[in-house]
């Protein structure tokens, strides 16, 4: 009678590293892989976002320039005569006009006419009289 015979099998180590390092590298390259892919999305959203406020910045542009052509209009001395006209307004007669120097410090700074003539209030305390100003 024959006695069967079990075959007992060494593993190589070798081999076993082999694989090992194998996974490792594919893990790596997939991993790569899935980095290019998310940088390259990422990319293209960017790309739309730039886009977006280019388009946004040449709009706001176009308004910026709309908007200093209709200031300009508005301010037009022509046009503000105009619309004076329209409210009724007119040209102030000439004893209408105050002079802008006629404002003193510490005085009234209301300007007085004597004869016609127009004078600035000042106070006799410091020393000043009364002048004609000039017109």
């Amino acid at each position: 009678m024959r006695e069967t015979q079990q075959l007992h099998r060494e593993r190589d180590p070798r081999v076993r590293r082999s694989l090992a390092l194998a996974l490792a590298g594919a893990f790596l390259l997939v991993l790569s892989g899935l980095a290019v892919v998310g940088l390259r999305v990422e990319q293209v959203h960017l790309g739309y976002q730039l886009d977006t406020l280019r388009a946004e910045r040449a709009r706001l542009e176009m308004l910026r320039r709309q908007l200093e052509v209709e200031v300009a209009t508005l301010r037009s001395p022509a046009r503000i005569e105009m619309r004076a006209r329209q409210l009724g307004l007119t040209a102030p007669t000439q004893r209408q006009i105050r002079i802008a120097r006629e404002f003193v410090a510490g005085g009234s700074g209301q300007a007085a006419t004597d004869g016609g003539q127009l004078t600035a209030s000042l106070p006799e305390s410091h020393g000043f009289t009364r002048a004609p100003l000039e017109p």
